[in-house]
């Protein structure tokens, strides 16, 4: 048996081949176009079970085997698995595609009665209906096809870009033989590089850039030559050579914008954002730019601030360096006085106790279920002695594993014959601070945040109690979905709430109160330069999708970086290249691609809904439980809007970022 073509919920990755791919996804794509077929052409009268529950489920068997696939491609990427995903990627992308754009479905959607409807039944048909029309279902043959040709093209170009930002990453390596040169790294840092140096049969130290071994460099390394050779090894990734990204990002940022205009939209942006809360693109970049002009003039105080404690002009490498230093004397603090209290191990099993008590779940490790690397652990999700959710975590870097950190859904569960509710399924992954010989994993506070940031969105995921798979969970308003994974970063601040996960690895001692009161004090530092970064990647992501027309012969990176410098403290060099290893907006076909400033836009939603907690208690259960069944378990069964105010009382107030960022 090919495990593909019925995965079962607990994966089995020790049977699972490359060799398996493409013909288990080619019987399952033959099997779910009978379906989408069967739906279509049926002469039985129309009905929403045999209509939109059909098609909701029409290619579940394909989605099971897809996001296995996929997930392999982020974390085990090879050759052999390339070569598989470049033969079905074309096929899986028709298929998809072709859904909307089948005349015959679109109007047995269409004939579905909508009296006696549930609402969630409505919405789910009124929603179909529309992302039908959006999608082309009205458009001339022709046209048809050539959409589909598009959608095809895309998913190929956007799967390329990602491995050219994998490649290029994995391509640089700078050895430093000289443990002088090392001066101001801490020393768990210099291990895990001596560690990296021995593990590839090398001696002296040895630097990558991936995040764990490139931050600490730019944070504290005292060499600045150094600093200076890995931020622009990283900040030229995917620019030139083998690996240049500049043709791939020019050809989706073409192909994106004809989509736009055959479905009768004047940018991608207004595209994409029409089924979201910000509505067009235009709603978007007012509300970016009303950020940037309420943070500008104190990013200017900090940065003239820094400069002067410098002593010099900074340059794009010094800025992390002199920053730290600035800020441990400022609030004499160091942020590298948290690591002994943030293993690994005890901050996940603190983080599941916090949730135990704030939403009413147990998550119990499953140790002897098969996973697909060592460091690889498997956990379910109980409520009330019922599984209603599973995941993998995978939280170390490895050279076949893409950067970054992401939640997946693997499998959405939903309601079975029996009268029950099968559970979902989902992954998480990062790339922390490796364990070094002798000592466990010791993170910093952000990639703690990160952790908890990721487990927010398994949350939505597999808290969900939506019974239709398509607005389940995390399918909701991309400017909505980073809410409860954002939220979730708060309870890294809180001292209740950090004694359940913050304790010492040799001790067990929480963390002094001294050095809590420093992290706090230290929170606003710089909160106004953060923000501009992020508002920079917002802006530029907008202008590609707004303003931005490829078939006008321009340098794609003098057009970004002339929109980027406005929003750095520090002048970046001509061939500063971030945007060609930006995965946020060109790895897919739509990703964050016009959606960037969802994370703002969630930020003022996660500021304002943790006003609510901040008021009624930090860990007080009856109000996490009342968030779990408003927001977390509604999925995108309401409007988002509607979901918010349903926990709040009340429309988001934006003041509540500012707040929080010292800014206001």
């Amino acid at each position: 048996m090919n495990p593909l073509l019925r995965v079962p919920f607990e994966i089995p990755f020790d049977a699972i081949e490359v060799a398996h791919i493409v013909p288990a996804v080619r019987q399952l794509l033959a099997e779910s176009q009978a379906n989408v077929d069967q739906i279509a052409n049926s002469t039985a009268p129309r009905s929403f079970a045999n209509t939109m529950t059909a098609l909701d489920e029409a290619g579940i068997h394909l989605e099971n085997a897809m996001a296995v696939v996929r997930h392999l491609e982020c974390v085990s990427n090879s050759p052999e698995l390339r070569a598989a995903i470049e033969i079905i990627d074309p096929e899986v992308s028709a298929f998809y595609s072709a859904i909307p754009l089948n005349p015959k479905l679109w109007i047995a959607i269409q004939g579905v009665p909508q009296d006696g409807l549930s609402p969630i039944e409505l919405r789910f048909l009124t929603k179909q209906i529309d992302a039908f029309r959006r999608h082309g279902a009205e458009l001339e043959p022709e046209a048809k096809a050539r959409l589909t040709e598009i959608d095809v093209q895309l998913q190929g170009l956007c799967t390329k870009f990602s491995q050219h930002v994998l490649d290029a990453t994995n391509a640089f390596e700078l050895i430093v033989e000289d443990e002088a040169k090392l001066a101001g790294l801490p020393p768990n840092a210099i291990a895990a590089a001596r560690a990296g140096a021995e593990a590839k049969g090398k001696s002296g130290y040895r630097f990558t850039l991936q995040a764990p071994s490139y931050m600490p460099v730019l944070t504290y390394l005292a060499d600045f030559g150094i600093r200076r050779q890995l931020w622009e090894a990283y900040s030229r990734r995917a620019t030139s050579g083998e690996f240049d990204n500049r043709d791939l990002m020019k050809q989706i940022l073409t192909l994106r914008r004809e989509k736009a205009h055959m479905l009768g939209h004047f940018t991608f942006a207004d595209f994409v954002l029409a089924d979201r809360m910000a509505k067009t693109g235009m709603v978007a970049r007012e509300f970016v730019f009303d950020l940037e002009m309420a943070t500008r003039e104190r990013f200017a105080e900090e940065h003239a601030a820094l400069e002067a404690f410098a002593g010099h002009a900074l340059d794009p490498w010094d800025l992390a360096y002199f920053s730290e230093k600035q800020r441990e004397k400022l609030y004499d603090f160091d942020e590298e006085a948290l690591r002994p209290y943030f293993p690994v191990g005890p901050v996940v099993d603190g983080m599941f106790k916090l949730c135990e008590r704030l939403f009413g779940i147990d998550v119990h490790h499953r140790p002897e279920a098969k996973v697909y690397e060592p460091t690889v652990n498997y956990y379910e999700i109980f409520s009330n002695g019922r599984m209603i959710g599973a995941f993998y975590a995978d939280w170390f870097p490895r050279e076949s594993k893409r950067g970054g950190a992401w939640m997946e859904p693997v499998r959405t569960g939903g309601p079975v014959p029996d009268g029950t509710f099968a559970p979902h399924l989902g992954v998480i992954c990062g790339n922390m601070t490796p364990p070094m010989p002798g000592k466990p994993a010791l993170l910093t506070h952000r990639e703690v945040e990160t952790i908890f940031h990721e487990f927010g969105h398994l949350l939505h995921h597999c808290l969900s109690e939506v019974p239709i798979r398509s607005l389940s969970g995390t399918n909701v308003p991309w400017d909505f979905v980073e809410l409860p994974s954002q939220i979730m970063e708060n309870w890294c601040w809180e001292r209740e709430s950090l004694d359940f996960f913050a304790r010492h690895y040799e001790t067990s001692a929480p963390i002094p109160e001294d050095l809590f009161s420093k992290m706090v004090r230290a929170r606003q530092y710089r909160a106004a330069s953060g923000q501009m970064r992020q508002l920079g990647f917002a802006t530029v992501d907008l202008a590609l999708h707004t303003d931005f027309d490829p078939k006008i012969e321009i340098d794609l990176l003098d057009y970004c970086n002339g929109i980027l410098q406005r929003f750095s403290s520090s002048k970046l060099p001509k061939d500063y290249g971030m945007i060609l290893g930006f995965t946020h907006l060109f790895s897919g076909p739509v990703g964050y691609a016009a959606g960037y400033y969802s994370y703002k836009w969630a930020e003022v939603l996660d500021a304002d809904a943790f006003s609510r907690f901040r008021a009624e208690g930090v860990l007080n259960g009856e109000t996490g439980r009342d968030y779990r069944a408003k927001i977390l378990a509604k999925g995108n069964s309401e409007e988002a809007q509607d979901l918010f105010r349903s926990f709040m009382g009340r429309d988001p107030d934006p003041v509540a970022l500012l707040q929080r960022n010292g800014l206001a």
